[in-house]
């Protein structure tokens, strides 16, 4: 059961049940159940090992949490779990106190106050809390141990203004989240005003609501329409590299394919027109072919059927044609020889 379903459980008969914890914590001053439970002083060593079945312990811790952060919750995390039943009270200085006390803040009291009221480790918040605590205040809110953290709060005349809780042995140290605090970013905002200035600015707030200057402002935003045409170079510039980036892979591609049309190329005619490729081969078959179209057919050596008669010549012979050297003498030798060649020729036949 969660300690603020018990810190319930434990107020008085017909007391309604007015918050969840889905709804804000209540302030103090508006809740109409008070604790009534017999209230028995607790030592740390008790609260540790369990307490009292009647009631959770009463925890409490207070400051001023001007720009609520991390550093906050966490410190509020811890004081809710310091032990294993506990009921957390927040304390929130007012205004007045804490421009008295430790000067200006950012956020006012009632905004401060709606931050703790939100933050889901609190049980209850006491709005207007006291800049140093009283038994009165103590004994009123029935608080058994007081959250904070170890280092000595010097405040107010005083060297620590916890140290009274802590000599009746009601304190409870707390750890501080180290690198953020209201103060850090206090000094984030100041160190870079201009920044700040010129972004309020570009969003519409008006030079007299930052507290401007004329002539402050027209440079704010004479600087906020060059860093638009700064952002607008940029964007070009990626835009370009993008560019360039396609055409390049682009490029790749085609040149990739293209490298490989030509070793396709390449292959084709050497396996074509190389030398043992198909048009080599087909064109010496085409030149025999013609070769042997064009050459004369040898005549037979012999005959199968009849032999030559040895007085004649093994291949035809042109006797009959007239010896260049020794024409014929007569038209009667002449005739002869032409009777001869016709004889020769019957033979043949």
């Amino acid at each position: 059961m969660s300690a603020t379903l018990l810190s319930m459980a434990f107020l008085p008969a017909g007391c309604p049940r007015v918050w969840t914890l889905t709804a804000p914590a209540p302030f103090a001053d508006e809740t109409s159940c008070q604790c009534q439970a017999p209230h028995e002083k607790l030592t740390i060593a008790q609260a540790r090992l369990g307490t009292p079945v009647d009631r959770p312990v009463r925890v409490y811790a207070d400051g001023i949490f001007d720009l609520f952060h991390s550093g906050h919750a966490r410190a509020l995390m811890q004081a809710k779990t310091l032990f294993p039943n506990s009921y957390l009270l927040v304390g929130v200085c007012s205004d007045d106190l804490t421009h008295k006390f430790k000067g200006f803040t950012v956020m006012n009291e009632a905004e401060r106050y709606e931050a703790l009221r939100h933050c889901r480790y609190v049980d209850e918040v006491i709005r207007d809390a006291p800049w140093t605590l009283t038994p009165e205040f103590l004994e009123k809110h029935k608080i058994d141990f007081v959250a904070h953290d170890d280092i000595p709060y010097s405040s107010a005349g005083s060297d620590d203004v916890y140290k009274h809780i802590k000599e009746a042995g009601m304190f409870v140290p707390t750890q501080r989240t180290e690198g953020i605090s209201t103060s850090d970013i206090i000094t984030r905002i100041v160190r870079d005003y201009d920044v700040y200035a010129r972004r309020n600015l570009q969003r519409g707030y008006t030079a007299k609501e930052l507290n401007v200057s004329f002539i402050n402002e027209k440079k704010y935003r004479f600087q906020n329409q060059v860093d638009k045409m700064k952002e607008k170079v940029k964007n070009v510039e990626e835009r370009s590299k993008e560019f360039v980036n396609r055409v390049e892979e682009k490029s790749h591609d085609l040149i990739q394919k293209w490298e490989e049309k030509s070793r396709e190329f390449i292959g084709n005619f050497l396996e074509l027109f190389g030398p043992d490729g198909a048009w080599k081969q087909m064109f010496q078959e085409r030149s025999s072919r013609m070769l042997q179209a064009l050459s004369p057919k040898q005549s037979p050596v012999s005959s199968p059927t009849r032999s030559r008669s040895p007085s004649r010549s093994p291949s035809p012979t042109f006797s009959w044609l007239p010896n260049k050297t020794s024409p014929p003498s007569s038209p009667k030798a002449a005739s002869a020889s032409i009777s001869s060649m016709s004889e020769g020729d019957e033979d043949e036949k």
